[in-house]
């Protein structure tokens, strides 16, 4: 017979659902891992719409801490299914994920417009579904833009922090990754290009091509490969 859930443990689940897009997974398992969903919309510096789906960076960045913090998390998954936003709320939370010693691993489903690539990059290891899409373009700015030079002064600065992030983390050349940024012939009335699941691996920007079972088994591997503590350490 199946053990059965304790209600504590399911109203906590459904509580990290509907706050924070989040969960973590029940210690019946054989690893304890941590859920987090980024989809839309990154929500940073200004809050969007009502009607946008966001993920807040102010809510994820919290999480990350915590979970780098908790001994009982073993591991972390980032299921990545973007259109973009904030690039320096997005770029922070790639930051973090990036120096995390829990190990984690990234998948992308639907797709990781612009901001998402770096957030997929960020994990120790990367999947994309093979129905999955990755845009890449160079940074914009909707609204009131000031016409003087300092202005593509620092979006040419924000770009090279994108690039420069992208290609330490990922299997890409800086030089490759920037054409595809600056493609014209692809994207109406934009430039950029749209990566289907294999061609970002083989662009090098993804690892593997796969899915769920595939991620899970990856950070199971990462896990287990993961240097015991002492007692002393402890």
């Amino acid at each position: 017979m199946p053990e059965e859930k304790d209600p504590k443990e399911q109203e906590e689940q459904q509580r990290q659902i509907i706050q924070s897009g989040s969960v973590t997974t029940e210690t019946h398992g054989k690893h304890m891992i941590h859920c987090l969903t980024v989809i839309g919309q990154i929500e940073g510096h200004y809050i969007l719409p009502a009607q946008n789906k966001t993920t807040k960076y102010e809510h994820v960045i919290p999480q990350l801490v915590a979970i780098e913090q908790d001994p009982e998390i073993e591991g972390l998954i980032v299921i990545l299914n973007t259109v973009g936003g904030d690039v320096e709320a997005g770029l922070a939370i790639a930051e973090l994920i990036s120096t995390m010693e829990t190990p984690v691993v990234s998948l992308v489903l639907g797709g990781g417009h612009s901001i998402g690539v770096p957030l997929a990059c960020s994990a120790k290891y990367s999947f994309i579904a093979p129905s999955a899409t990755m845009t890449i373009h160079p940074v914009r700015m909707s609204g009131l833009v000031l016409g003087v030079p300092q202005t593509l002064s620092y979006f040419d600065k924000m770009q090279e922090r994108i690039v420069r992030f992208v290609t330490d983390n990922s299997g890409v050349d800086p030089e490759r990754f920037r054409q595809l940024m600056m493609n014209t012939g692809e994207l109406v009335m934009d430039m950029g290009t749209v990566l289907d699941g294999e061609q970002a691996v083989e662009e090098g920007l993804i690892d593997q091509l796969g899915g769920l079972a595939q991620a899970v088994g990856k950070l199971t591997e990462l896990i287990e490969a993961r240097p015991k503590k002492s007692c002393e350490e402890e």
